[in-house]
C-alpha cells in the first residue's frame, strides 16, 4: 500500500463532490462523500457514505458507515423526490433549491480521535464528541458527549471510555493538534504508556 501523505489517498470507485481533506487522509474503495470536510489523519473504510458532514482529525470511520443520510419531505402530500428533483421529470420544472439548501445546512459533526463502527448511521445535525466511540450498527439520533461509548438502535450510552477527569485532561492536552514530526517523536509513548502515565508525561 502507498504511504499516506499530505495529499489524500482515494481508492478506486469513489464518488467525491465538494469535499476538502487534510493531510494523511484515506478514503476507502467505493465510498461516496458529498459536502464533507475531513481533518488530518482521518479515514473512512470501504463503501462509507458521508454527506453534509464536518469530520475532525484522527477520525476512524469503518466500512459501510452512513453519516448525514438525507431526509424526504415528510410534511408534504408525497415523500418522493419528484417534489424537489422536479427537473428530472419535467422539462419545464426546476429543482426546489430551498429544499437542497436546508438539506446542506443540516451538518453532522464528528470530533477528533473518534471511532465510528461498521454500518453505523449518524443522523444530520448530530455531534459526536472528541474521543467518542459509536458501536457497529448503531443509529445515532442524539449528540454523543466526548469520550463516551454508545451502542444500539437508537444509540444509547453504554459507558464512558475514560473516567471524566482523564477525559478532561485528554481534551485539554489536544494531542491531535501536534504536528507530524512530534507525533513520530512520541509514537512509542502512544504505544506503550498507560493513559495515566501518558497524561502525566505530557499534561502534568
Amino acid at each position: 500500500m502507498a504511504r499516506l501523505g499530505r495529499e489524500p489517498l482515494i481508492h478506486p470507485d469513489c464518488e467525491i463532490a465538494d469535499c476538502s481533506f487534510g493531510g494523511w487522509v484515506e478514503i476507502g474503495r467505493g465510498s461516496r462523500l458529498s459536502h464533507v470536510e475531513m481533518g488530518d489523519y482521518s479515514y473512512c473504510d470501504r463503501y462509507a457514505d458521508l454527506a453534509n458532514a464536518s469530520v475532525g482529525k484522527f477520525a476512524n470511520i469503518a466500512s459501510f458507515v452512513r453519516v448525514g443520510p438525507t431526509d424526504h419531505p415528510m410534511q408534504q402530500a408525497s415523500l418522493h423526490h419528484f417534489l424537489y428533483r422536479s427537473g428530472d421529470y419535467w422539462d419545464d420544472a426546476a429543482r426546489d433549491e430551498a429544499f437542497f439548501a436546508r438539506r446542506l445546512s443540516r451538518r453532522a459533526r464528528i470530533g477528533h480521535d473518534t471511532w465510528i463502527g461498521h454500518g453505523a448511521v449518524i443522523r444530520p445535525e448530530v455531534t459526536i464528541g472528541d474521543g467518542a466511540v459509536v458501536g457497529a450498527g448503531a443509529v445515532v439520533t442524539k449528540d454523543v458527549p466526548p469520550y463516551w461509548i454508545v451502542t444500539g438502535v437508537p444509540a444509547t450510552p453504554m459507558r464512558p471510555r475514560f473516567a471524566p477527569p482523564i477525559a478532561e485532561r485528554l481534551s485539554a492536552l489536544a494531542w491531535w493538534d501536534w504536528d507530524h514530526a512530534l507525533l513520530r517523536e512520541r509514537l512509542e509513548d502512544f504505544r506503550s504508556l498507560e493513559i495515566e502515565a501518558f497524561l502525566e508525561k505530557y499534561h502534568g
